[in-house]
């Protein structure tokens, strides 16, 4: 029983034990956090306070600042209404100033209109007297005076517009002796007279016997593909290539020196070496157009075009080679067009191009200038050089100075000592009429005016011309050369009609 008791009274001592403990930890704690708070509490108020005073700073820094900025503002406003006062005082000034002058100038006008009437009552006056004493009025006196007045002003104004006539003759004179000498000095170049008949050299006279071939056959062949007529004579180791149109004696001669150097000649040979004859000489065309715009300095020109430039190489005017003297006139007009300030490229290209007709005029109806008037239209050229080209032998008037400088480097170039012949041309113009006569009628496929126009060979389409037909067409050629042409002696037509077959063996 003690024993339970002890036990009860143990555990009851126990438990207020544990609770006075628990009491005392709870305060402690209590008074730590309250210790904490406080001192949490302290600097929270240290430092609002701080914040305060900080606060406090700044706004009288702004207050002093603003006081600063008032004050300067202030003062800018004194400034400025002291220079508006100012301003204003000088204005003043001023408006008493030109009140002052205007009043002056009011009583100096008054004063002058005065003396104005004045002058006039009196210049009345002396108007009334001078009458009294000359019987004359007014009218009558200024009509005198303007009549002597203008007699003297007209003969004197004769005599001097007289003397600067002259010396403008003389002057005009001389400029044009100087361009003109200039521009020939620039173009010296010698004089090649145009020829119709080309030599040809041969390595031996035993040559000739194989050009003529068998009863003739190659050097008929030759004539007859070329349009030329070859001269076989005594003179040694030389035949003669004849014929009026330059690129034909070149392509006989270029197709005779192929054969005499191939050794080869027979009539299936000498259809090769004409063919390739024609085609050297087209590219020779070429080269000589493509030379001539790099000599001039004209560039941009089409091809074609070009092409048909190098043709004038084998063109002939006068006995004048029509692409040297369209050279000459390019360059001769250039030197024109600086002394009188036109345009030169238009003036070169003009020049270059102003015959460029006769390159086709055999083949196209129409005078050369009506020819190249198309030809450059047709090839985009501007209109200024397309002008020049129609106005340089003046068909049209020449409206720009680069037209008018082209048909005078034209001239200056065609009248030089030694540059045409006329007889050349005219014999020339006889052949390609009687060519151009044998080529109308039907079934012609080629005509050749030979011997100096003496005689002209006319092949047919065999197909089409039998052989009374060829008959009756020699006839008919004969008759109209005989009504349309004026030639010495007479005119040997020469129709022929062949016929080839042609087969391969495979």
């Amino acid at each position: 029983m003690n024993l339970i008791i002890l036990l009860s009274s143990g555990i009851t001592v126990g438990f207020a034990f544990g609770y006075l403990i628990r009491k005392y930890l709870g305060q402690r704690q209590r008074d730590t956090a309250e210790a904490r708070a406080k001192s949490i509490l302290d600097e929270a108020k240290a430092k609002a306070k701080e914040e305060l005073l900080s606060a406090k700073d700044k706004v009288f820094s702004t207050i002093e600042s603003a006081k600063k900025e008032e004050e300067e503002r202030r003062n800018r406003l004194i400034a400025y209404e002291e220079r508006l006062e100012k301003r204003e005082h000088d204005l003043e000034k001023r408006h008493n100033s030109l009140e002052y002058k205007e009043r002056e100038t009011v009583e100096r006008s008054r004063e002058a209109e005065a003396i104005k009437r004045e002058l006039l009552v009196i210049k009345k006056k002396q108007l009334a007297n001078l009458e009294k004493i000359a019987k004359l009025d007014m009218k009558k006196a200024r009509e005198i005076l303007l009549e002597e007045a203008s007699k003297e002003s007209k003969e004197r104004l004769y005599r001097h517009i007289k003397k600067l006539e002259e010396e403008e003759k003389e002057e005009i004179k001389k400029k044009a002796k100087k361009m003109l000498a200039l521009s020939l000095e620039r173009q010296a170049s010698s004089v090649a007279p145009e020829l119709t008949s080309t030599t040809v050299g041969l390595p031996s006279d035993e040559m000739k016997g194989r050009i003529i071939g068998r009863e003739g056959r190659n050097i008929k062949m030759i004539e007859r593909l070329t349009g030329t007529e070859i001269i076989v004579d005594d003179t040694p180791e030389v035949i003669t290539v004849s014929g009026f149109s330059p690129i034909r004696r070149h392509v006989a001669k270029k197709t005779l020196d192929m054969l005499i150097a191939d050794g080869r000649i027979h009539p299936g040979r000498v259809e090769e070496a004409v063919e390739q004859a024609k085609k050297e000489i087209s590219q020779d065309i070429k080269n000589a157009g493509e030379e001539a715009c790099f000599n001039v300095g004209v560039a941009g020109l089409d091809p074609k075009l070009v092409q048909l430039l190098g043709r004038l190489k084998y063109r002939s005017s006068y006995g004048q080679n029509v692409l040297q003297h369209s050279c000459e006139v390019a360059h001769i007009g250039e030197v024109l067009a600086d002394e009188l300030g036109a345009d030169r490229s238009i003036t070169k290209k003009a020049g270059l191009l102003h015959d460029i007709g006769k390159a086709v005029d055999s083949e196209i109806q129409g005078t050369h200038v009506e020819i190249g008037k198309s030809l450059a239209e047709k090839f985009g050229l501007s209109k200024e050089v397309i002008h020049a080209i129609e106005a340089h032998h003046e068909d049209v008037e020449p409206k720009t100075l680069e037209a008018m400088i082209v048909a005078t480097a034209d001239a200056i170039s065609a009248g030089r000592m030694g540059a045409r012949k006329d007889t050349y041309e005219n014999y020339i113009k006889r052949l390609e009429e009687l060519e151009g006569i044998a080529s109308d009628f039907e079934g012609v496929e080629k005509s050749y005016a030979i011997q100096a126009g003496r005689e002209i060979r006319i092949f047919v389409v065999p197909d089409k011309v039998d052989d009374l037909k060829a008959l009756k067409l020699s006839r008919a050629i004969a008759d109209k050369i005989e009504k349309e042409l004026k030639y010495p002696g007479e005119i040997k037509v020469n129709v022929i009609r062949e016929t080839r077959a042609v087969e391969y063996a495979r």
